[in-house]
């Protein structure tokens, strides 16, 4: 578990799985992904979810405000399964629900998985990437203090040729350049 001043990130519990059902239901929230995703989907990707903590050691945590303890999405940590130029790697990812857009939270806690990766894991880089048109999170990616070159973009391979979101960015942050 980790804490920031607002929420905490955690396993995943039994009671979450509905609201992470419906925040990946909603179209708003899955604007820059293929499609929304169905209630079976939620609970074939919560699994792998699962199951990358348990291969790794660490992966999306959920994530709750310390307050209400609400659901709010999940923020973490993640080993993308597909072949880049850039990978093997370890990306810092977040999906939030609608309500919990703006407030800052995206930002806080990807900043304390990143923290994590780099004091506990060992990690020397993390990256983060996202379809092109995706500006909120790429502001996000801004915020933490990761760099873009335009050189390191690329065609998500998943993505069929001329899918309006297969061109994605690339971020990166070295351990050197984290601000602690």
């Amino acid at each position: 578990m980790l804490q920031t001043q607002r929420l905490i990130l955690r396993s995943w519990q039994p009671k979450d799985f509905a609201p992470f059902a419906q925040m990946n239901a909603d179209p708003e929230v899955m604007e820059y992904f293929p499609a929304t995703l169905s209630w079976q989907e939620s609970e074939v990707l919560l699994e792998r979810i699962k199951n990358h903590h348990q291969t790794h050691g660490f992966g999306l945590w959920a994530t709750e405000e310390r307050a209400t303890g609400a659901f709010i999405g999940f923020i973490g940590l993640n080993v993308p399964t597909f072949q880049a130029h850039f990978t093997p790697a370890v990306e810092v990812g977040w999906r939030l629900a609608r309500a919990f857009w703006g407030q800052g939270y995206a930002t806080e806690a990807a900043r304390k998985a990143i923290s994590y990766g780099f004091e506990v894991i060992g990690l020397t880089e993390i990256v983060s990437f996202t379809a092109q048109l995706n500006l909120r999170s790429i502001a996000v990616m801004k915020r933490l203090g990761m760099t873009y070159r335009e050189a390191d973009s690329f065609d998500h391979p998943s993505l069929t040729s001329g899918h309006p979101l297969q061109r994605h960015v690339l971020y990166r942050l070295s351990r050197n350049n984290f601000r602690f």
